[in-house]
Parts: C-alpha cells; sequence; structure tokens
C-alpha cells in the first residue's frame, strides 16, 4: 500500500478528525432541515404528514452520514444495531453522492437557462460537493455489503418516484420547472449513477482489504 493511502487511513480514522466531521456533517444536516423549513410547513397542508419524510432529500442524505460517522467512532456489538450501522452506511453512501451531485447540477444548469447565480450557490456547491467526496472516501471504513447498496437503491429510487410522482421534490426554479421531465430523467438516471459509483467504491475497499489481510 502507498504511503499516501496509509496517511489518509491514519487521518481519516483518527477519532478528533471523526468527531470533527460528525459535528460539522450534523451542524449541516441541522441546517438543511431548516433549510427546508417552509416547503415542509407547505407539505404538511397539502399532503399527507407520512410523505413528509420524503422531502428533505439532501439533509436526509446528511443524516445518514452523521450516523455512520458515529458508528464508526462506535461500533455496535449487537447484531441488530450491526444490521442498522450496514443500512445506515449504504444509504449514506447512495444518497450523499446522489444528492450532492443533484443540487450542484440543478444550480448551474438554472444558471444555464438565466438564473441568477447568487453567493449561497457557492455555499451549497461547496457543501453539496463535499457530501458526495466524503461519503466515498469512508467506503472503505464502512462494513455494508452489496444487499444493504441493494436497499439503499431501492430507497432512493422511491423517494425519487414520491417526489415526482407527488410533486414534493426540492423546490426548483420556473426555469427548470418548466423541464421538469428532464429533471426528473436526470434524477432517476443519477440515482443509479451515484450507487454504481458506491458499488466502485465498494469493489476497490474490498480489493484494499485483501491486499493487506
Amino acid at each position: 500500500m502507498s504511503i499516501s493511502l496509509l496517511w489518509s487511513k491514519a487521518l481519516l480514522t483518527d477519532r478528533r478528525v471523526l468527531w470533527l466531521l460528525l459535528i460539522c456533517n450534523a451542524l449541516g444536516t441541522v441546517y438543511g432541515y431548516i433549510w427546508y423549513g417552509l416547503q415542509l410547513e407547505y407539505t404538511l397542508e397539502i399532503k399527507p404528514t407520512w410523505m413528509i419524510i420524503f422531502v428533505p432529500d439532501s439533509p436526509t442524505a446528511s443524516l445518514f452520514f452523521t450516523v455512520a460517522l458515529a458508528f464508526i467512532l462506535y461500533p455496535p456489538k449487537q447484531k441488530a444495531w450491526i444490521v442498522i450501522r450496514k443500512l445506515f452506511e449504504a444509504l449514506a453512501v447512495v444518497t450523499s453522492v446522489k444528492y450532492g451531485v443533484w443540487a450542484v447540477v440543478m444550480i448551474f444548469w438554472g444558471v444555464a437557462l438565466g438564473d441568477p447565480l447568487y453567493w449561497q450557490d457557492w455555499m451549497l456547491t461547496a457543501s453539496h460537493l463535499t457530501m458526495a467526496v466524503e461519503s466515498l472516501l469512508f467506503v472503505r471504513f464502512f462494513a455494508f455489503g452489496w444487499k444493504y447498496l441493494w436497499i439503499a437503491l431501492s430507497w432512493t429510487l422511491l423517494n425519487d418516484y414520491m417526489d415526482y410522482s407527488q410533486h414534493i421534490y426540492p423546490w426548483l426554479t420556473p426555469l427548470l420547472v418548466e423541464r421538469l421531465d428532464q429533471v426528473r430523467n436526470f434524477t432517476v438516471i443519477l440515482t443509479f449513477a451515484s450507487a454504481l459509483a458506491g458499488a466502485l467504491a465498494l469493489r476497490q475497499a474490498r480489493k484494499i482489504r485483501s491486499l493487506n489481510s
């Protein structure tokens, strides 16, 4: 194994780094739910209450990753909690890659169509790209396998279905709403691409572990 890879493993699994990432992601999760506040209220007014879980896509992805970091810090011993850990890890990878990339594409797709670019868009771009990158970086420290990746893919596809069949997708600018069919198609394709990215990262992680065993 290369020195840089050893160094990155030592860095990323350092408990101080893990705690820093957990706190940052937890704060980002809270901010994300606040960001969705108006849409959550609106959805509760016009839709069944249970649909609310499908509204805040990015904050929920960030929540999955935050919990996954907590499980690295405090690995569970009981079988039921191990299953929960693996499920959260797989969901963290697929949804963080998916919604991290999705948000950035929506921002600059809108800009290409004529939407203004605000300073908040740069903040959202940086934070969402970080979501995607950090989830893939941590795959080799996660415990989930292929079965859980399929579950995560199924959940994310269900989320896509709910978003675009019930019109509870993240609020878009008018120019993007005019192209909602294209946005929907891109979203579904991105779900499969995100699961594929997770699968490739998982395969690479297993290869690294086999070389060091």
